[in-house]
This record gives structure tokens, C-alpha cells and sequence, in this order.
């Protein structure tokens, strides 16, 4: 069994996320994206999707982006 670095929890199916050359064990994928997806630069929450990068930011939506700023930002428009 392994702990989950995020919630201490010991678990079984504990799982490890390789990233930039760390290792990091957890119990599920809300421990994971609680400790590794950017916040928004703007509003705070955690980006999960592709999210925007502008500048040195990362945003959650081009309108996070563009209060931040970045005028030039645009959310993917299917038409």
C-alpha cells in the first residue's frame, strides 16, 4: 500500500503521477488535481481542461484571461 501525499490516506490502488522529474503518489484523480493543475490566474480555480496560456499565466477561459489583461485571448468557437 501507498499514501496519498495530498490526504494521507494508505491505499492499495494508490497510483504516482510522474511530472518535471518528481514522483507523486496518490489515492484518487481529486488528491491529483487538488496538488498539480494550475489555478486560474484570475478567478483561483483549478484549471482541469486545456485551459488558456497567456503571458506567464494560465487561465481557465479567455474572459479570465482578458480581466487579466490579455486582450488578444479567445475561447475556441466551433463556428
Amino acid at each position: 500500500m501507498a499514501t496519498c501525499e495530498v490526504c494521507g490516506n494508505e491505499y492499495l490502488r494508490a497510483f504516482e503521477v510522474h511530472m518535471a522529474g518528481r514522483v507523486h503518489t496518490f489515492d484518487s484523480f481529486e488528491c491529483a488535481i487538488h496538488r498539480l493543475a494550475p489555478v486560474c490566474g484570475n478567478c483561483g480555480i483549478r484549471v482541469v481542461g486545456h485551459g488558456i496560456e497567456a503571458g506567464t499565466g494560465v487561465f481557465c477561459c479567455a474572459h479570465c484571461a482578458t480581466v487579466a489583461g490579455h486582450t488578444d485571448a479567445r475561447d475556441h468557437l466551433t463556428s
